[in-house]
């Protein structure tokens, strides 16, 4: 079941300057690796050496931080949202 996955402009310089996409899986890690098995150059900026996502990085499933819906374990279902976002910094 494809799910929505929106991108901010930074992390579209790697996906083609695409900023809505989909991705298949039946839980948010799989869903994301789906994402970085099309993308690999976005796979770097979601997540450390260890798979473990950045501290930096938030990911919400239909409005709610994975990071209390279950993390990369929290199940999808058809017409999810999810919405990467990570902290820009600057001044």
């Amino acid at each position: 079941m494809p799910i929505q996955i929106s991108l901010p402009s930074a992390l579209a310089t790697q996906t083609n300057g695409q900023r809505k996409l989909q991705a298949d899986g039946a839980t948010v890690g799989e869903v994301l690796d789906h994402l970085v098995a099309q993308y690999p150059s976005v796979g770097p900026r979601l997540r450390d050496e260890q798979g473990a996502l950045y501290p930096f990085v938030t990911v919400y499933l239909n409005d709610e931080d994975i990071r209390f819906a279950g993390g990369f374990a929290a199940p999808v279902a058809d017409r999810d949202e999810l919405v990467i976002v990570p902290a820009v910094a600057g001044g």
